[in-house]
């Protein structure tokens, strides 16, 4: 990803992108006197929307239902409209042509 700045960049933007590619930090803490590990804690944290979660395989948390037309929707393969950059199902950007 290279740096650029063509002024349409915006929070909602800045949010969209990372959920959209997600955002997985580590971090591994430890603590020690004298040589001798005392505690040690790792971190590993997601932040992503549930599209990318599940593209990725992430487990969600028990008593999710997984059922529902959203969860479906997430499930449907999607790609970016070259003329509008909306994301859309494929079968419909292949068909219709751009979602807007």
């Amino acid at each position: 990803m290279q740096p650029r700045r063509d002024g349409k960049e915006s929070l909602a933007h800045v949010v969209e992108t990372l959920l959209d590619k997600g955002l997985v930090p580590n971090a591994d803490t430890m603590v020690s006197v004298a040589g001798v590990e005392l505690l040690g804690i790792r971190l590993r944290a997601a932040l992503a929307s549930f599209e990318t979660a599940a593209r990725y395989g992430l487990e969600f948390p028990s008593g999710t239902d997984t059922k529902t037309a959203a969860w479906r929707d997430t499930r449907e393969e999607k790609e970016t409209c070259p003329a509008c950059g909306k994301r859309a199902p494929v079968e419909q950007l292949l068909n219709q042509w751009c979602p807007r």
